[in-house]
């Protein structure tokens, strides 16, 4: 379907030269937002990109990252973000569970990484992490965009057969840290966007900032997707220092900002923070737990309240705290999606009972693929299904803990696996320890997640060594096998763990 390319010619047609898009001192409006999708999309037909195919884009928060995205979608293609700094190893894993028809990258972008044959040592005890090179990992055209310094790699692939017909894949990990593509269908991706657009009562009028990544869920379900359904005007920015965004902020009235914590942290710190004078204004947290003393500490320096907000890849968002006035709860679910809370044999729970978070609503994605996705993410000892899978009655099992009050608030306390979140993102602290373990030195590893003041959360590792290994040595090894997030900032040695 044309989903996203309708909702595009909708408003352009509605409101041609207001401004759809804004990037550092230049804008596009929405009629010249068309222009240029138009064109691309003709460009990625000559290559031979038709319906149905997959085409990954290696890009950040960049003007070219929407122009060709709604490109695509002109062209009835699944878009599939992808990380700019993914590393070899995981890229390498994503095109095995993405079979790409072609993949966009910067110039930078790793183009030995993009024949898939990566030779990286799986450690032990884990799923097998590599494949043979196929011969369709070799590109049969290399191509530089018109206009750009992008290049367009495009594979001999035929379509893949899933069943469904996504308009997007996702990537998020699953919970031994593998990834994993999340497809959203045309019903689910709309149910996604409405559900936000109602709750956060967002309108043409709206002005959002959208520094977080567009090659994350949360980028799109809080950034691109509310603007090209109502019009409204996105300020993208890529580079996501405090200084800058707080400038952005009081310069452009920016009324939404989907955020982080660690982003709110840094612009509290900010010595010339003052308040913002905003009507109505909707600043979210999510991606992390929203620390008491961060949402106070934003308030006092700029006079606004900060919206907790509960989050998923699989399903979009979940639930908010519209108030405002509860930083410590994820608020309650949103319209159109339900939440249950139960114990291990699956039977719902009473109120302020804590369990396991499931979902329902149509804005849940049907199916999602990976290297092992016919293998269970957690092998289910209790009769339900496992996590990250739907049962049989439309339930989502989230793999979250919580709890919620007599108000419907939910509380997040934990989680039934090992995965944690840094910046945003998945983490499974067994892949981390998996790669320290295949260093030679290294006899144990323990990995952990720490928070810190400054720098917000990290991961951190307890070594036991064989020898005398420079924790920098090892460092270096991690940052060579795993995404940049994953690879931990400190090393501790120890006698045992």
């Amino acid at each position: 379907m044309t989903l996203l390319y309708d909702w595009l010619k909708t408003v352009a047609k509605a409101q041609g030269s207001s401004k759809a898009l804004v990037y550092r001192d230049n804008y596009l409006s929405w009629r010249g937002l068309l222009h240029r999708v138009d064109r691309r999309a003709q460009e990625f037909k000559a290559m031979g990109i038709r319906k149905g195919a997959w085409v990954g884009l290696m890009l950040g928060n960049v003007p070219d990252f929407v122009i060709l995205a709604l490109a695509l979608s002109k062209l009835e293609a699944t878009v599939v973000p992808i990380d700019p700094t993914t590393g070899s190893r995981e890229l390498e894993l994503m095109l095995a569970a993405a079979p790409l028809r072609a993949l966009v990258t910067r110039p930078r972008g790793s183009e030995g990484s993009i024949t898939a044959s990566g030779t990286t040592t799986p450690p032990p005890n884990q799923r097998q992490r590599t494949r043979p090179p196929e011969e369709d990992d070799v590109p049969e055209i290399r191509r530089r965009l018109q206009g750009t310094l992008l290049t367009c790699s495009v594979f001999k692939r035929p379509n893949p057969e899933f069943g469904i017909d996504p308009l997007m894949v996702l990537f998020t990990a699953d919970s031994l840290g593998d990834p994993k593509g999340v497809m959203r269908t045309a019903e689910n991706l709309s149910a996604v966007v409405d559900n936000v657009v109602e709750s956060l009562s967002i309108s043409k009028d709206s002005r959002i900032l959208v520094a977080v990544p567009l090659f994350h869920a949360y980028g799109w379900d809080l950034g691109l997707l509310p603007v090209l359904r109502t019009g409204a005007t996105m300020f993208l920015e890529e580079e996501v220092s405090a200084r800058r965004v707080a400038k952005i902020l009081r310069e452009q009235s920016i009324d939404i900002l989907p955020g982080t914590p660690a982003m709110y942290t840094d612009l509290a710190r900010l010595p010339t923070a003052k308040p913002l004078k905003i009507d109505s204004p909707r600043y979210l947290s999510g991606g992390s737990k929203l620390d008491l003393d961060v949402a106070d500490s934003f308030h006092d320096k700029y006079g606004i309240r900060l919206i907790s907000c509960y989050h998923s890849t699989e399903v979009g968002v979940v639930s908010l705290d519209r108030t405002a006035k509860s930083p410590k709860s994820v608020g309650k679910a949103i319209p159109g999606v339900e939440i249950r809370i139960t114990d291990h044999k699956g039977n719902k729970l009473a109120t302020g009972k804590e369990g396991a978070i499931w979902v329902q609503g149509r804005s849940v994605s049907p199916m999602a693929t990976g290297p092992f996705a016919d293998e269970e993410e957690i092998s289910p000892t209790d009769g339900q299904v496992s996590i990250g899978q739907i049962d049989d009655v439309g339930w989502f099992r989230t793999g979250d803990k919580g709890k919620l009050d007599r108000g419907g608030k939910l509380f997040l306390t934990g989680r039934e696996d090992h995965v944690v979140k840094v910046e945003g993102k998945r983490v499974a602290l067994d892949e981390v320890e998996g790669c320290l373990e295949t260093y030679p030195q290294v006899k144990a590893a323990q990995a952990m997640v720490v928070t810190d003041p400054l720098s917000g959360a990290m991961v951190v590792a307890r070594v036991v060594a064989d020898g005398e290994p420079e924790a920098e040595d090892i460092i270096d090894y991690c940052a060579r096998n795993l995404a940049p997030y994953k690879v931990p900032r400190r090393i501790e040695f120890c006698k045992q763990l």
